[in-house]
């Protein structure tokens, strides 16, 4: 039995690729992620590791501690003292003390370098013989003093700098021009990331980030011979409480434990998408057995007539889906690397820097490609075998494909009605229980799409018919063919339609959700921002420094300022902090267009407090009400609400104070960004104005009204983009399927076609008749799709309207005509093959088929 099942696996090598190719598209999917995952997870600890060579022992500060009444307590850092006690214990080579921080690099064009939040700013400290360990010089020498820097080799390379050169630095206020005197290469992670690094002298470097004397990291080097952790014991009581030792091996693994966290979010995230494609593919490969099974009946019937039990037969199936499944699995498999390579070349394509390292193809990602290959195939070769061992030979004998019989669709369409009806009402009811409804969603929209697909037989005729007098007008008598052809076999229009149904569910919902917070968001930024401006730092790269808000006010042409600074408080006698926001009383009604509900804005002047509407009602307060606050400092305050107005989530916190007041209780105030209102309105003289006001600092944005919209409007483009391509492997195995489906209906249908052709149905209609039905099919499985989709993403919406201001669901109708267009599409091309061999088929031969 197995020799006959080599035998029919190679005997239908058409069918035979599809079905592999279905499978292989998966698994490489699978075995790709898997790999990359791998390689650059291993690149990133053996960077991690690499960095730490030599290191015997690291110190971490984590700065001062409080105490019971919220003041700080300790020293800001690692003093020059515990350093030079550290230098003095028996066992150390050398320990050096560091400073990190931040530093934004522009270019000739003041245009900044490198991925703005892994710009970094450090200090060099040479050693005994003068050079500093981490760093190798290929020209210049490293900064000594305060006018000089050293930079990273790439940075220096792409700003064209030479030693010399005078190079523009800053951090988050007014940039400032430096000497370079060195350049440099490292195993720095800031660098490998696609960022850059500045080298300070230690004075200089002390200065921008901590303070004059302290060092937020001690690195310490063992002589030979001497026992790392017997050094670390020694350290400790050095170091104090407020600081972290460990070995340069501990240190090493735990960065290599962050990295494979970081990564796992990634990899989940494509492996998902790999199984969308597997499942998709179950469609395909079910189809394909049911349609080998189904021309080889009578074959079948005779190995039972000869004395074939139906456990041999059922087997035979199962042993060529085996066959399948174990070559796709390996084709997959070495496709999958191939995947892994080229994903890394396309990040260096994208200048997302990847560290050098090599291919990792662990046991886990071979055993999990073939595994997954065979185990899908099988799976889906199941249920076709069971279906021919029933087949009695005799009944076998006198047809080539039995129609289902009424009983078996009655059972069919009973569960599929009530698997559907569980899963709307499980959607029906994660909408209504809003932000704590997305699992139940989730769960519905799962068993929905598993109800739609066993009801899709039921469904095809009543659609199809709806259609059919519009195709018989439109191309009559293959039109009318094709849409007869299309239901004649509902379980495997069915089975092909639901591969097109699941992608265009997925990507419906994607596209729906998308285009509507975006334009939640790009209303949100016209109805609230009357600033001309929203000064900020590039890249999310941290917060404004003080001095940015008189130097913007001072600038010509500037009419109004406010900084968004923020802060924290507790209220009542809660233990949980909510967000504040800072701002200019003075000026903020100039910037932003508060909808005001109950008291006046300018009571923030007064000291007072302006709450959120949701915020107000939650905590019980009103106009005239005391907030008992407790600030960051633990400081307490009783403020009176002034105003309540309504929620403006995502521009403000849900508690507006005047930011002096956020002054006196942060240590460093943190202001995220500062909205600027200009004689005019925004335009290139007074955006040119902003930046000489700033000192031309490349790590600095100044983003008018539309630049936001476009930001936003970008970010949720590029996003649909990367889902789009990812969901492209579950449509290209449907565009299989319809292939598929067509071939196996030329084949059932050579003598009606021969017939047709004696009748005079000519060429050119055979074909048309044969792609209309590929196109009614592919639109059909669309429309299920589209409709789906956007009703997850009406429930979807639901759970987040709350946390997204003016948010209302929008139907991106363009969009859908656009999906509806391709599935057409995706139908004519598909039915190329099969309507060019139903074309050329001989009308003598084809009538004398069986």
């Amino acid at each position: 039995m197995f020799r006959t099942a080599l035998r029919n696996v190679l005997a239908h090598k058409a069918r035979l690729l599809m079905t592999v190719l279905a499978v292989v598209l998966g698994v490489a999917f699978v075995a790709g992620t898997l790999v990359f995952t791998d390689t650059v997870g291993k690149a990133m600890s053996n960077q991690s590791a690499k960095s730490f060579e030599g290191v015997a022992v690291s110190v971490t500060s984590y700065g001062p501690s409080r105490n019971a009444d919220g003041a700080k307590e300790g020293e800001p850092g690692i003093s020059q003292q515990t350093l030079d006690k550290v230098k003095a214990l028996n066992g150390v080579d050398a320990a050096s003390g560091r400073v990190h921080g931040f530093a934004a690099v522009g270019d000739q064009d003041g245009k900044l370098i490198g991925t703005g939040w892994s710009n970094a700013g450090a200090n060099f400290v040479p050693l005994k013989d003068g050079k500093d360990p981490r760093y190798a010089f290929t020209q210049g020498s490293g900064p000594a003093t305060a006018d000089q820097i050293a930079l990273d080799e790439e940075t220096a390379e792409r700003g064209k700098y030479q030693v010399g050169d005078r190079v523009r630095v800053a951090d988050n206020g007014p940039a400032k021009e430096y000497a370079l005197a060195g350049v440099f290469t490292t195993e720095d992670g800031a660098v490998n990331a696609g960022g850059s690094l500045v080298l300070f002298d230690t004075p200089t470097a002390q200065q921008l980030y901590l303070k004059p004397g302290f060092y937020d990291e001690l690195s310490v080097s063992a002589k030979t011979g001497t026992d790392a952790e017997a050094l670390l014991a020694a350290i400790k009581p050095l170091v104090g409480k407020d600081a972290k030792a460990q070995t340069g091996a501990a240190l090493a693994a735990e960065q290599a434990e962050q990295i494979e966290e970081g990564m796992g979010s990634m990899n989940q995230m494509l492996l998902v998408f790999a199984l969308i494609s597997l499942f998709v593919g179950v469609f395909l490969i079910y189809n394909t057995f049911t349609m080998l099974v189904a021309q080889r009946t009578k074959e079948l019937a005779l190995l039972r007539a000869v004395g074939a039990n139906r456990g041999q037969v059922k087997r035979s199936v199962l042993a060529e889906a085996l066959v399948v499944g174990v070559i796709s699995a390996a084709i997959g498999l070495v496709a999958g690397i191939g995947l892994a390579i080229g994903m890394r070349s396309a990040m260096g394509a994208f200048d997302i820097k990847i560290p050098a390292g090599p291919l990792v193809v662990a046991p886990l990602t071979i055993a999990a490609a073939i595994g997954i290959g065979v185990l899908v195939t099988m799976l889906a070769a199941w249920l076709p075998a069971r279906r021919t061992a029933k087949i009695a030979p005799v009944a076998a004998m006198g047809s080539a494909h039995l129609p289902a019989t009424v009983k078996s669709l009655m059972l069919r369409n009973s569960i599929g009605g009530a698997v559907t009806l569980l899963g709307m009402l499980a959607i029906l009811g994660g909408a209504l229980t809003g932000k704590d409804g997305k699992t139940l969603i989730g769960a519905g929209a799962f068993l929905t799409m598993i109800g739609i697909i066993i009801l899709l037989p039921a469904l095809s005729r009543p659609v199809i018919a709806a259609v059919r007098p519009l195709m018989e007008k439109l191309f009559g008598v293959a039109g009318k063919l094709a849409a007869q052809n299309a239901v004649r076999n509902p379980r495997r229009t069915a089975v092909t339609a639901a591969s097109l149904a699941i992608g265009l569910t997925l990507v419906t919902a994607l596209s729906v959700l998308g285009i509507t917070m975006g334009k939640a968001i790009d209303r949100m930024t016209t109805d609230n921002l009357k600033a001309d401006y929203k000064v900020s730092m590039g890249d999310t790269m941290g917060n404004l420094d003080p001095s940015v808000l008189p130097a913007l006010a001072k600038a010509p042409g500037v009419k109004a300022v406010s900084p968004q600074q923020a802060g924290y408080l507790r209220t009542g006698d809660g233990k949980e902090f909510h967000s504040v926001s800072g701002v200019n009383p003075a000026t903020i009604g100039q910037l932003l267009n508060f909808d005001v509900v109950g008291g006046r804005m300018d009571s923030l002047a007064k000291g007072e407090v302006a709450v959120a509407e949701k915020t107000a009602k939650e905590s019980g307060l009103s106009v005239g009400s005391t907030l008992k606050a407790t600030f960051e400092d633990e400081q307490k305050a009783d403020l009176k609400v002034g105003a309540i107005y309504k929620d403006m989530e995502g521009m403000l916190s849900p508690y507006v104070i005047d930011y002096s007041i956020l002054d006196k209780h942060s240590e460093e105030p943190y202001i995220r960004e500062v909205y600027v209102k200009t004689d005019g309105g925004a335009s290139e003289k007074a955006g040119k104005s902003l930046v000489d006001a700033l000192g031309k600092n490349p790590a600095i944005t100044f983003a008018t009204q539309q630049d936001i919209r476009d930001e936003m409007g970008g970010m949720i483009n590029t996003a649909l983009n990367i889902m789009y391509g990812l969901l492209g492997m579950a449509l290209i195995i449907s565009v299989l399927g319809v292939v598929n489906t067509l071939a196996m209906s030329v084949y059932e249908r050579t003598q009606e076609i021969g017939m047709l052709r004696a009748i005079g149905l000519d060429r050119g209609k055979v074909k048309n008749m044969i792609r209309l039905e590929a196109i009614v099919i592919s639109l059909f499985g669309a429309v299920i799709g589209v409709a789906l989709g956007t009703f997850i993403a009406w429930a979807v919406g639901e759970t987040i309207k709350g946390s997204i201001p003016n948010y209302a669901l929008v139907i991106p109708f363009d969009r859908i005509a656009i999906f509806m267009l391709l599935a057409g599409i995706v139908g004519a091309l598909a039915a190329m093959w099969p309507a060019r061999s139903a074309a050329r088929l001989n009308m003598l031969t084809a009538i004398k088929t069986e």
